[in-house]
Parts: structure tokens; sequence; C-alpha cells
């Protein structure tokens, strides 16, 4: 959702459960919106554009999140990892082709087990028959494994899928294309989310708490 939709944006203050009520109800299938499942990982101050402005905006965020929809959403953090030594890969020069001998020292910031987690998560609540109907958010191949075995071993399930990537600018060459491979194993799938659809799900610009209220990040 952030590297492919909200990056860059001013929509980073997502209501993500208020954005899937939204298309539930757009679908018109008599659905129930149970629990949102939100997977990420924890910013790092000295990769981050803001520093650590950025580590305390994700936090805000999450809060801010919780605080309005408490048992509905469930946020599973993974990891970051890096080489403090740097990671040698091989260098790109306009025009010339690859050359595997032709290296630079790089960092290269690597986010783990969010990939593993969400797999895992959506098979062992389907095995738990917590859910009728369930909607994948990602336009990432790497998914398509776990769609696979839920739709094999739990054929009643209905799977949707949500990619959230920009919508198709006509004529444009840097379009990001739809993963058809994920398309391939759901019942149905929206392969964009427009502005308008971001728009109307943001979160209130400070949140009431018990203590200090939860502010947007001035830099969201």
């Amino acid at each position: 959702m952030y590297y492919g939709r909200l990056r860059g944006t001013s929509f980073k203050w997502l209501d993500i459960v208020q954005l899937f009520q939204a298309l539930l109800i757009q679908r018109s299938q008599n659905e129930h919106l149970e629990k949102v499942n939100f997977f990420t990982a924890p910013a790092l101050a000295n990769f981050a554009t803001h520093g650590v402005a950025s580590v305390n905006a994700q936090s805000a965020y999450h809060r801010a999140l919780k605080k309005l929809h408490g048992d509905r959403l469930e946020i599973t953090n993974g990891t970051h990892t890096f080489d403090s030594k740097g990671t040698l890969l091989p260098a790109f020069t306009s025009g010339q082709p690859y050359n595997r001998t032709n290296r630079v020292r790089v960092w290269k910031l690597e986010e783990k087990k969010t990939d593993v987690n969400l797999a895992l998560s959506m098979y062992r609540d389907a095995t738990k028959g917590l859910y009728d109907r369930i909607i994948l958010v990602s336009n990432d191949s790497d998914a398509e494994p776990a769609l696979q075995v839920i739709r094999q071993d739990f054929p009643h399930i209905m799977i949707g899928v949500v990619m959230p990537i920009h919508p198709p600018k006509p004529g444009s060459t840097v379009n990001r294309r739809a993963s058809g491979s994920l398309s391939n194993h759901s019942d149905w799938a929206i392969t964009h989310l427009t502005d308008d659809q971001l728009s109307l799900a943001q979160l209130p610009s400070m949140v009431s708490t018990n203590k200090k209220p939860i502010l947007k990040p001035e830099h969201w």
C-alpha cells in the first residue's frame, strides 16, 4: 500500500478500515468487514527521508488507527535488515550491458518477515474458519502461493484482490502493471485505487485520547 500507492502523495494518513468499508459498500454484496490485518515494519530513522520524524509519524499513524478501530485492526510488525558493511551490487551505466564485474558497494535495506507473516495469517485464519471472504491488498506476486493453497484447501472461501497502484495514465510508459498471477487466483480484483477513494478515507487531523491527542504529522 505505501510503496505502491501512498508514497509521494498527501494520502498517507489513510484510514484503511474506512477505505475497505467503503469498497464493500460499493460492491453491494451484503458483506461485513470483520477485521483488517495490517502487515508492516518499523521505520528506521537512519534510512528514512525525515529521520526520527519519520519514525514518530509512523508511530502516530499506528496509534491513531488502533485508537479509532481497536480490535478490528491488528498490526503485525516484521523487521528491516541491512548490511552494516554495505552490499556489492553491479553498477548501472545507461546504454551499457549488464557487467557483473563492475560492482559498487551500496546500502541495501530489506523488509523481512512481512510476506511470510501475511501468508501464514491468511492460511491460519482460514483453518480456524474465521472468514468466508478475504481481500488481499497487494500487487506482489510473492503472495500467489498463499492464494493458490487457500483456493485448493478452502474452495468455499471467496478471494478478492485489491492492487494498491495508481490508475493508468493514457499514453504513459511508466504505468505499473496489475499482477495477473494474483488475479488468476481470485474471484474478483480491483486493479487500482483512485485519489478520490483515498481522499475520502482519511483519518481526522486530530485523534483524541485520554492523554495527549494524536496529530497528523506535519510533513504528511
